[in-house]
């Protein structure tokens, strides 16, 4: 007997990240969360990858994020960074936009260029071989924000079934000497607004902005995704997720030589 609609199971995954994917398209805000919960990160990278199907932009790069504590051992996540939402720094003029009735967060972050495409094979580095597959490092803000306004009140999950909680990146200096320097204990600072919001080295940042690629070249070589040069990689928040809204002045220094800055307007 043939089976009628009703009949059919649903794919939960396959619904969440439908409602993730219109929600960001239409601009529009999801007050609650658009299904179960997924239980742990395999179900979210799942609702990850097959919302990865159903968009349609091109992905220039990837975000990570630390989880604290650790789901399972596992201390950082990703997600994907598509090329509409990446800009290059001009003055602080410049406009990113985030879901205004969803979640807004900027963060002062080191952007990495990837120079030479990992081997997909390859699922364990040392620091000096991810280092070698990188060719640029920039100073740069990433732009957080989701449709879901709860998106970093329920864990790592969530997060991740959601592009990593990622809605652009500001491209600021490339660092020219960034090989010999130890970036770990170059001190950052985020203002908001001209008042200091947040401060810290990436020292307190796991292992660091290359530690950060070290994690994505393993990881996407685990999930089956080929990173390609000229990739970027956000290697995550130095100065903490700092919540911004409609209107808000973002300005990252680093080591107090290079300043990055945006504004923030409504998607």
């Amino acid at each position: 007997m043939q089976q009628t609609d009703t009949q059919i199971e649903r794919d939960p995954v396959h619904d969440i990240a439908r409602a993730f994917v219109d929600a960001r398209r239409d601009g529009r805000a999801l007050p609650d969360y658009p299904g179960d919960i997924p239980a742990d990160l395999a179900t979210a990278y799942r609702v990850q990858d097959a919302a990865l199907d159903l968009a349609t932009g091109q992905v220039v790069g990837w975000k990570v994020g630390r989880i604290n504590p650790p789901v399972d051992g596992i201390d950082r996540l990703s997600g994907p960074i598509f090329a509409d939402t990446v800009v290059e720094a001009g003055d602080d003029s410049l406009a990113m936009p985030i879901f205004a009735d969803g979640f807004g967060a900027a963060e002062a972050e080191f952007l990495i260029r990837i120079g030479t495409a990992p081997d997909p094979a390859k699922t364990s580095y040392t620091m000096d071989e991810a280092r070698d597959l990188i060719d640029a490092v920039h100073v740069g803000i990433e732009i957080a924000s989701s449709p879901f306004p709860g998106i970093n009140a329920y864990g790592a999950t969530v997060t991740i079934s959601d592009f990593g909680n990622n809605y652009g990146l500001v491209v600021g200096d490339a660092i020219p000497d960034w090989r010999s320097q130890d970036l770990n204990q170059w001190p950052i600072t985020l203002d908001i607004n001209g008042a200091r919001i947040g401060a810290a080295t990436a020292a307190a940042m796991l292992d660091g902005p290359i530690g950060a690629a070290r994690f994505l070249f393993e990881h996407m070589a685990a999930r089956g995704i080929q990173l390609t040069p000229g990739q970027w990689i956000s290697s995550g928040a130095v100065t903490g997720v700092h919540p911004v809204a409609v209107g808000d002045s973002v300005t990252a220094t680093f080591d107090g030589r290079y300043t990055v800055g945006c504004t923030i307007k409504a998607r």
